[in-house]
């Protein structure tokens, strides 16, 4: 897993026509699990299966649509053990530190956010999944060595509860617009 650079790419303001907007309701709540799910979407809003690819490549890279993955549900496939892993790393060093911490697999997030201090001095966060706690906990151990992290200060915080994962939802559906084909 790599982290990207935490500079902000810049885009122009996307003009979505309305075809856009059927495409992003469309796949915000993933893609059909069928041989040719852009074929399938396109015949639900009327649109080719290469119209649907090259739209999509259109909004990614225009910067409409930021990232374009899989939601895994990590425990469905035998990782029960997850755990946010915070670390105080001064400021000069979270580029440098998050990037190490990136590149190891287990690890599925790895972002900075700002201290809330007193009473939170952690400004990094690490995601680690594992099929046990034990293995966790051993695989943050090495990631710790392997990025000279043992001198910062950390804490280990398991889930306890999952909640539903999936991503951001932007426009409503065509089902609950009472729109079953395209008019």
């Amino acid at each position: 897993m790599k982290v990207k650079s935490t500079t902000p790419e810049l885009h122009l303001p996307v003009v979505l026509d309305e075809r856009d907007v059927d495409l992003i309701a469309e796949i915000q709540t993933g893609l059909p699990l069928t041989p040719n799910p852009y074929a399938e979407i396109g015949q639900r809003i009327g649109l080719s299966e290469a119209e649907v690819i090259e739209r999509l490549q259109r909004l990614l890279q225009a910067g409409a649509i930021k990232r374009f993955g899989v939601v895994v549900r990590h425990h469905e496939i035998g990782y029960r053990a997850n755990a946010m892993t915070v670390w105080n790393i001064p400021d000069e060093k979270v580029s440098e530190l998050g990037e190490c911490m990136g590149q190891f697999e287990f690890v599925t997030l790895c972002y900075r956010r700002p201290r809330r201090l007193p009473g939170w001095p952690y400004n990094l966060f690490t995601m680690v999944h594992g099929q046990d706690r034990n293995e966790v906990l051993s695989n943050i151990k090495q990631m710790a060595e392997r990025c000279g992290l043992a001198s910062m200060q950390y804490e280990v915080l398991f889930s306890k509860r999952r909640f539903k994962q999936r991503g951001a939802i932007y426009t409503a559906s065509r089902e609950s617009k009472g729109l079953s084909q395209r008019s």
